[in-house]
């Protein structure tokens, strides 16, 4: 695995351009700063572990889903842990005009849910970009979690599909405390007021190494899978202090929520 970040994490009142030697657009670079300047104003962040950021070569980061405002959250923690954020995202957002085009110049992926092919195209792109050395960021759960209490739910086998092709790590996160900025799935304005404090904590790499010289069959992919998740819910259960529920949530199998398009994102 390569090189960490131990000497070169940074908390958010050091500047953007200390923090990452990354190539990245200019674009990029003044979109994350601009975010960064909105939200130390508005937000208490603490970031846990940002040591365990690879800081060289391709990687999948994979974290879970509470709102719709994680993109920003989970953003900042990568950029000042020393690398660019890109992440795998709903195609809808990229449709609305300027932020689009934004995305799209900020090397950010879309996903079009529901349409295998251009969801495998998603794919392809996501592993172009980390044997490129990139990192790239996917929400394994496909959605904002259903989950009653907002634990991770079952996870979908895109993480796991990019990690196999591309022969990476997969670096799980936990966050906590987005969901009281933005509460909900459905777009709402942030709730600035009081303060609220995002936390977002590191993990070891997910260890796929006997699956990754198997067939990709339907039961390795779900195997990864569920590490990946596993992985992931420890880190959640950290920040919570509290201990997760013996069963992961499906919704596929919920009688009282709709549930997610099929598709590996």
């Amino acid at each position: 695995m390569a090189e960490s970040v131990a000497a070169r994490g940074h908390d958010a009142t050091a500047p953007l351009s200390r923090a990452t030697n990354e190539p990245a657009s200019r674009a990029l670079f003044r979109l994350v700063w601009g975010l960064n300047f909105l939200l130390k104003r508005v937000t208490n962040r603490v970031w846990l572990d940002q040591q365990k950021v690879p800081a060289t070569g391709g990687a999948v980061f994979v974290v879970n889903h509470i709102s719709n405002i994680d993109p920003l959250a989970f953003g900042q923690y990568v950029a000042w842990s020393g690398r660019w954020p890109r992440l795998l995202g709903k195609a809808s957002v990229f449709r609305v005009p300027v932020l689009g085009r934004i995305l799209l110049a900020c090397e950010q992926i879309p996903v079009e849910r529901g349409n295998s092919r251009e969801a495998a195209h998603a794919l392809d792109q996501a592993v172009a970009a980390v044997i490129a050395g990139k990192c790239v960021t996917v929400y394994p759960e496909g959605t904002i979690t259903r989950d009653p209490n907002l634990w991770p739910m079952t996870g979908k086998s895109g993480a796991a599909r990019i990690v196999f092709e591309s022969g990476c790590p997969v670096i799980p996160f936990g966050q906590w405390g987005a969901q009281d900025l933005m509460p909900g799935s459905d777009p709402s304005f942030p709730r600035f007021f009081p303060r609220k404090t995002l936390r977002v904590k590191a993990g070891d790499p997910v260890d796929l190494d006997d699956l990754r010289g198997q067939p990709r069959s339907a039961a390795v992919l779900a195997e990864a899978t569920d590490r990946i998740m596993d992985a992931i819910t420890e880190l959640v259960a950290d920040l919570r202090g509290e201990e997760p529920p013996a069963v992961r949530f499906d919704p596929r199998a919920s009688t009282t929520t709709k549930p997610p398009a099929e598709g590996p994102l």
